[in-house]
């Protein structure tokens, strides 16, 4: 006789891996937000400002909290001008950034200084900073710098240049009498 089997055999194997490294990150992100009041008094128009921290700003972010190199506590905010524009580069610094020139018809010889609030939940907001519009023009956005005098037309000076941005609806005419109020807000993420 003969006699026929099967043996069934059913086998698992699993692994349970984990890692073993810790991910960081800091993300700086911003925005302007600004405000066109007319010579009467009234708003002519609000608008935001997505802006790019360009590489030198970041760089003396980051010297001056981990290293406490030159640190300063002064603050100023100027105005793109919509005349020539191109791009804005993560390059960009005050003293060159082919792409787009720096607004200058406001009141005063010198960029206007702005104040911190204190931060909170991750973010830092300046005091509304005030520009006096001296002449008719084409404001395109905005910058946040370490350096108090205006740039010339062709270029923003020496100093360090720590963000620029567009207005999200596009460019915004400008008159004489006219004031723009900003706010900026930095931010961590």
């Amino acid at each position: 006789m003969q006699a026929e089997s099967l043996q069934i055999t059913d086998v698992q194997d699993a692994t349970v891996s984990k890692s073993t490294s810790v991910a960081e990150g800091l993300n700086l992100t911003g925005f302007y937000e600004v405000e066109c009041i007319g010579a009467d008094g009234q708003v002519k128009w609000t608008d935001t400002i997505k802006n790019l921290v360009v590489t030198v700003g970041r760089n003396d972010l980051l010297d001056k909290y981990f290293a406490g190199s030159a640190y300063t506590a002064a603050w100023y905010m100027g105005l793109v001008d919509n005349t020539s524009f191109t791009a804005y580069a993560a390059g960009d610094t005050l003293a060159s950034h082919a792409g787009w020139l720096e607004f200058l018809s406001y009141t005063g010889t010198n960029r206007i200084t702005v104040g911190w609030s204190a931060a909170s939940a991750g973010s830092k907001v300046t005091t509304a900073t005030a520009f006096n519009i001296n002449a008719s023009g084409t404001v395109l956005g905005a910058l946040l710098c370490v350096t108090q005098a205006k740039g010339t037309a062709s270029n923003g000076g020496a100093g360090v240049l720590y963000s620029a941005g567009s207005f999200t609806g596009g460019s915004r005419a400008v008159v004489s009498g006219d004031t723009l109020n900003v706010t900026y807000t930095a931010a961590t993420s």
